[in-house]
């Protein structure tokens, strides 16, 4: 390692750490010649596969992007810093356990969606709304009984209250043509 103060070639390493997450090495150099002191950060490079969009572009994976796909979807939401990292890095892992070269972008948001889906419903509902594109209220309706038939007293609390009548798209019609009558 070169030494950023005086370039000189050959530094040693006086401390070595390991972060929490266990993904990144901290090293604490000197430089042999001047004896200045810096630290060092090395990581592992693994080859993400290539994201295929839906229009049949190839784009290389962006980790921030990901990251902001959860922070959309967790805005102002009940959800640690440290959940949300861990969440994005479980997706990272499912996508380096895939070893494929390419992968399509619809697989990398059901990926989003099943690490969403353990840490706030809500959060799941707000990106499955854009995910799959919800037309109207009753795409909400159909994503939200799905969601509480298969996810049933989790700890979180009801997504909609038992007072809560269901929403019928027709009923403005239907009053609509008792009026008429």
């Amino acid at each position: 390692m070169h030494c950023p103060f005086c370039q000189h070639v050959d530094t040693r390493v006086i401390d070595s750490r390991v972060s929490d997450d266990g993904a990144t090495i901290r090293r604490r150099r000197e430089c042999e010649a001047c004896g200045e002191r810096f630290s060092t950060l090395e990581t592992i490079e693994l080859k993400l596969p290539a994201i295929i969009k839906s229009d049949g572009r190839r784009d290389t994976f962006d980790a921030r992007k990901l990251r902001q796909s959860f922070d959309r979807a967790l805005h102002k939401r009940p959800v640690s810093e440290e959940q949300i990292e861990a969440a994005v890095r479980a997706v990272i892992h499912q996508l380096r356990m895939t070893t494929e070269r390419e992968l399509a972008s619809r697989r990398v948001g059901e990926f989003v969606m099943a690490e969403l889906r353990k840490l706030d419903h809500v959060g799941y509902v707000r990106f499955a709304s854009v995910y799959r594109s919800f037309e109207d209220v009753a795409d909400f309706r159909e994503e939200l009984d799905r969601l509480e038939r298969d996810l049933p007293g989790e700890g979180q609390l009801p997504l909609l209250g038992a007072d809560v009548v269901p929403f019928d798209r027709h009923a403005d019609k239907n009053a609509d043509k008792g009026r008429k009558r």
